[in-house]
């Protein structure tokens, strides 16, 4: 009925008749169509096929008001198409951005249509993450908080607050930067003024927070891999061995790895967690050792190219979330007896983590190349590793200085 175009930006409205509501009507909604892809937007409107039928010529009251107000929803939405398109600078982000801006002027709806995005995408990590952060600063600040309370001071009290509620510095952090990211696409579409971004030096400055990387000696290691005792506990031993040997390879990695991936007796793999960050994907080779090739042989899945190597994942996951729950479930149990593992041993608890961790300080203890280091872990430069690496050595000065007076 109502329709618009612009430099390869469709934008009309629809009878959405995929599913119909509880009266029999179907929504009428907003379709923006670019790059093959089509978004729908909602305009509150329901309708059936005949009523949709009559309503660009009817003159029936109830219908015109309709009407109007589908003319209103789409003109809101196609002025926004046209301004990014002006600019050469559409995408669906920044019309979400902007769509939300523009219905409330809140975070908690620019914080929904990230959700939104991350679900559409399959982005299941990024959803976790962004469901989080919202979380955190709705129980601090409430359902509605508008772009204009959120200065320095604001962020001040939010860190202050989550502190007190025994928060974690690092995931404090990880919040913040999901905020932060929510207010430079806020700024960069024009829904708040650049000067009203209240982080960055001399305003607020997120924290680094790292947390404390638990890294093995290569004598623990060996403690590690002969323990004998609980089956269940050696079961889970096995699999943190495995990741520790396999590059420190994460959970993710680990329980999407095919027999397909093995190539020439190497594990080969590109990290998911930067599968879209990175624009050149670096593939991590492995050697499978005599100990992964036991711990394959004794809980992988029947070899076959299409099977994944270990059965943390059925293969019937139905999409993203399906697959991050599952992978989420087995990483919980193995936390578990690794925890029961590590106070066995004496060790204290540690976790899956543990393993990447062990991994990069085995080998900078034993003087391996940083370059090496760098591409084993599928960092994308020698600056990320030597971040990572550095919390370790400051891990070891720490221990260092207590012999210094152990007397």
């Amino acid at each position: 009925m109502f329709k618009y175009s612009k430099d390869c930006v469709s934008v009309f409205t629809v009878l959405d008749t995929r599913r119909p509501k509880a009266d029999g009507k179907y929504p009428v909604k907003v379709q923006v169509g670019f790059a093959r892809k089509q978004k729908y937007y909602t305009t509150s409107k329901t309708l059936s096929v005949e009523e949709w039928r009559k309503l660009p010529t009817t003159k029936l009251r109830s219908l015109v008001q309709i009407r109007e107000e589908i003319e209103t929803r789409f003109n809101i939405v196609r002025d926004f198409v046209r301004d990014l398109t002006a600019m050469g600078d559409f995408s669906f982000d920044a019309l979400n951005m902007r769509l939300a801006g523009a219905t409330t002027g809140t975070i908690n709806t620019a914080f929904e249509a990230r959700l939104q995005m991350f679900r559409d995408e399959e982005r299941a990590g990024s959803w976790y993450v962004c469901k989080d952060a919202l979380i955190s600063f709705e129980r601090f600040g409430g359902k509605n908080i508008t772009f204009s309370e959120i200065t320095p001071s604001w962020l001040k009290r939010y860190e202050a607050h989550e502190k007190a509620r025994g928060l974690k510095p690092t995931t404090i952090s990880i919040h913040l930067r999901q905020l932060r990211t929510v207010i430079l696409d806020a700024s960069r579409n024009g829904i708040i003024k650049p000067s009203a971004d209240p982080f960055g030096h001399g305003k607020y400055e997120i924290s680094r927070g790292e947390g404390r990387k638990l890294a093995f000696t290569l004598e623990q290691i060996g403690a590690i891999a002969r323990y004998k005792g609980s089956k269940t506990i050696e079961k889970y031993r096995d699999y943190w061995l495995f990741m520790y040997l396999c590059n420190g390879i994460n959970m993710a990695d680990l329980s999407r790895l095919k027999y397909c991936d093995i190539v020439d007796g190497e594990i080969c793999f590109t990290r998911k967690k930067t599968e879209r960050t990175n624009r050149v994907h670096k593939e991590i080779r492995v050697i499978i050792t005599p100990p992964m090739q036991a711990v394959i042989d004794r809980w992988g899945n029947p070899p076959k190219a299409d099977n994944y190597i270990f059965p943390i994942l059925t293969g019937k996951e139905k999409n993203a979330f399906e697959l991050r729950k599952r992978c989420n479930a087995f990483t919980m149990l193995m936390n578990i007896y690794t925890r029961k593992l590590g106070r066995e041993l004496g060790f204290g608890a540690f976790s899956t983590y543990s393993a990447r961790h062990s991994f990069a300080t085995v080998l900078k203890r034993s003087g391996a190349n940083i370059a090496y280091i760098s591409e084993s872990l599928g960092h994308s430069n020698l600056k990320t590793t030597e971040n990572y690496l550095a919390s370790f050595e400051r891990e070891e000065r720490e221990k260092n200085a207590v012999l210094l007076t152990n007397f």
